[in-house]
């Protein structure tokens, strides 16, 4: 009775939550960082350019859509986004099926020293830097004939994503138990069988990151194209920007225009699937 009244005379004070203020400030600063160069883009984008010229940091007075209808008139847009799902698209499928056979013959002989090496080896290839090997490579697809050819950036591509594809899915698939593939095997499952119908159902979170991964890497790519396409009319969109900004390097609304349209596909893309992202790629490197 006396502790009710008490508590009704003298309330006890919520206890206020500690907060961290060199974390908060920062996020801000790096959330700052981040979307500073993006205001600046969609402003340029969408100001004429007298208004560019009197400030560049000025939000626009009046937005100027028809920047963006221009900018794909002269850049060839769509030619250009055909050309990049073209690519992107094969690759998408390609990568997830290829990688995830090679990686869980990997994953499943461990023990075996070549396949041991195999791991290593692939894994590697992460710590190689680009130009390094861009000569080397394309004067080996210059053999095959495959320059200047969307095919030729389709087969890289698959090749290129192969290392880290190695880590996350050798990582995952140990996870795996073997006692189901063993139930397979005694009930008469071949090798085949059981990758298809047991174990590749359950890479559906690793597959789907690596799809994502793999879009993201083909689609906003642009060394790899620059070095390999010459033709105009198989320039993909990074590509496609490339040439735009140094022939109409004065005129910068329409540049930016065409860069947001460019980031646009891959950008909404990326903010619906990020959760399969981040789960994934968590998955397949910390639980080995």
């Amino acid at each position: 009775m006396i502790d009710s009244i008490r508590s009704k005379v003298f309330p006890k004070r919520k206890k206020k939550k500690n907060i961290n203020w060199i974390a908060t400030i920062l996020v801000i600063l790096v959330s700052l960082i981040i979307l500073f160069p993006l205001y600046i883009t969609i402003s340029i984008a969408l100001k004429s350019p007298q208004e560019l010229a009197q400030s560049v940091l000025a939000p626009p007075l009046r937005f100027h859509w028809e920047n963006f209808a221009e900018a794909m008139e002269v850049s060839n847009f769509w030619r250009s986004l055909r050309n990049s799902a073209l690519v992107s698209i094969p690759v998408i499928f390609l990568t997830v099926l290829s990688n995830s056979m090679v990686c869980y013959a990997i994953a499943r002989n461990m023990n075996n020293r070549f396949f041991k090496f195999l791991y290593f080896y692939f894994v590697s290839a992460m710590f190689v830097p680009f130009p390094i090997i861009m000569l080397p490579l394309v004067k080996q697809m210059s053999g095959y004939g495959l320059t200047d050819n969307l095919v030729g950036l389709i087969i890289i591509y698959i090749v290129y994503s192969l290392p880290l594809n190695t880590l996350i899915y050798v990582g995952y698939i140990k996870t795996i138990p073997k006692s189901l593939e063993e139930a397979a095997i005694i009930d008469g499952g071949s090798i085949w069988q059981i990758f298809w119908s047991v174990i590749f159902p359950l890479l559906k979170p690793i597959n789907a990151t690596v799809a994502i991964l793999a879009g993201l890497f083909s689609w906003n790519s642009f060394m790899l194209p620059l070095v390999m396409i010459a033709s105009r009319k198989l320039m993909t969109l990074p590509l496609a920007q490339y040439a735009f900004q140094s022939q109409y390097s004065i005129d910068f609304n329409l540049a930016f225009a065409s860069y947001l349209l460019a980031l646009s596909p891959m950008l909404i893309f990326y903010i619906i699937s990020q959760k399969w992202v981040i789960s994934g790629v968590l998955r397949g490197s910390l639980k080995q």
